[in-house]
């Protein structure tokens, strides 16, 4: 059985940093990344992480960094210079046998 958690989260000031961990267990995962999801907007990728590829979203580009502990099944997101508009709910997702399996979200609150 598949579970994921997510830690990290909280309310910083702009300008601020916070480190989100996904932690994963009960399968060998070929994908793990995150998604966020504002009030009234739909959920979008930030981040994603799988092999030696990486992606990430032009809207954090330069600021937030992906990266993953192999061996703990764990990725994280490291989020400097925080802005009042990546204010969401942060969900980890990993694949696993070409399914997904998803967090239960880790508020980020960004303050101006």
């Amino acid at each position: 059985q598949v579970h994921v958690v997510e830690s990290g989260g909280g309310l910083v000031q702009a300008g601020g940093s916070l480190r989100l961990s996904c932690a994963a267990s009960g399968s060998i995962f070929s994908r793990m990344g995150w998604h966020r999801q504002a009030p009234g907007k739909q959920r979008e990728l930030v981040a994603r992480i799988a092999g030696d590829a990486l992606y990430v979203a032009d809207s954090v580009k330069g600021r937030f960094t992906i990266s993953r502990d192999n061996a703990k099944n764990t990725v994280f997101l490291q989020m400097n210079v925080l802005k009042p508009e990546d204010t969401a709910v942060y969900y980890c997702a990993v694949t696993a046998l070409s399914r997904d399996y998803w967090g239960q979200g880790t508020q980020v609150t960004v303050s101006s």
